[in-house]
């Protein structure tokens, strides 16, 4: 009889394998991508123990150790970008939940259903745009001369230079980052919304509980499974602060609160062609980044029940 079910099982296993073959199939080319663009790079992993020189290629570059650890670490600059990463990835995880949050909740609210879409789909167009486009607009918005600074002389005040002060710099990030990327989060939250069984608002109306009430002790309790995967798995991007975005939108007079680690990394290796030293930072970023994830995918399935594979 066991060996029955053991064929059973096998003759099961290899049909539904047939079945799932052209799927397999679909993912090869992304599979493809995968490797050639983020695994064989791996093997540059290897600077950063080498005082790499282009023309003596990886085999013949002199090995140094942690050398380059310790002169990074050692880096004035190394320390500011480590610091404005941290804040500024914090700001865009707080703000990229809080915001669609807040605006899925008040969709939700809409009656015409034909408004709620028209603004869901206001707040999703930004997403498909690159930071190349973006950045433009953002900048012609902010300069002295663009259309903020013209309001503000409008109302009698003086024009401000934005981007060249680090505040502003840090609060213009952080906004255009939510304007471009909050629409993902919003599906996400309307779909847990519309999960929440619809019998616990008759009952609370018969109750006597208004629309806030009805938020705070139906829709934000049925949708917390919800915010906490998406808050623990934004734990693993607590050192990406936006790259693309910084480097089109930052200059040197904002270096104190915009440089961070991806620029700091671009800046050394590509513009100074410290390549050992760049390819150090990249590394302590990576082992952080490898661990966040790690730990966002363990919080992730303690707290709710969610698994990759």
């Amino acid at each position: 009889m066991t060996k029955t079910k053991e064929n059973t099982a096998k003759r099961g296993g290899i049909l539904q394998l047939k079945r799932e073959l052209p799927f397999h199939f679909m993912i090869l080319p992304a599979l493809a991508l995968v490797i050639i663009y983020s695994y064989l790079p791996m093997a540059g992993i290897v600077m950063a123990f080498q005082d790499f020189r282009p023309i003596l290629s990886f085999e013949n570059s002199p090995f140094v150790g942690f050398e380059n650890f310790r002169f990074i670490f050692q880096l004035p600059g190394f320390h500011r970008a480590f610091r404005n990463t941290l804040i500024i990835a914090t700001l865009r995880i707080v703000t990229g939940i809080g915001f669609p949050l807040l605006l899925a909740l008040l969709i939700n609210e809409v009656r015409k259903k034909w408004f709620a879409r028209t603004i869901q789909t206001a707040v999703f167009l930004p997403f498909f745009l690159s930071w190349a486009v973006l950045g433009g607009i953002v900048r012609e918005m902010f300069s002295l001369t663009g259309p903020i600074n013209q309001i503000i002389e409008g109302f009698g005040g003086e024009s401000i230079m934005f981007l060249a002060l680090d505040n502003w710099f840090r609060f213009i990030l952080v906004s255009t980052h939510v304007w471009q990327s909050m629409g993902i989060n919003l599906i996400i939250f309307l779909a847990a919304i519309t999960n929440i069984d619809l019998s616990q608002y008759e009952a609370a109306e018969m109750d006597g509980c208004n629309k806030l009430k009805q938020v705070w002790h139906i829709t934000l309790p049925g949708m917390l499974p919800i915010i906490i995967l998406v808050s623990t798995l934004a734990i693993g991007q607590l050192l990406n602060a936006g790259f693309e975005q910084v480097l089109i939108l930052y200059s040197p007079v904002v270096y104190e609160g915009g440089d961070i680690l991806d620029t700091l990394v671009y800046r050394m290796g590509l513009i100074q062609r410290q390549f050992s030293p760049a390819a150090a930072i990249g590394l302590f970023r990576s082992v952080i980044s490898l661990v966040l994830v790690g730990i966002a995918y363990w919080c992730a399935y303690k707290f709710s029940d969610y698994r990759i594979f």
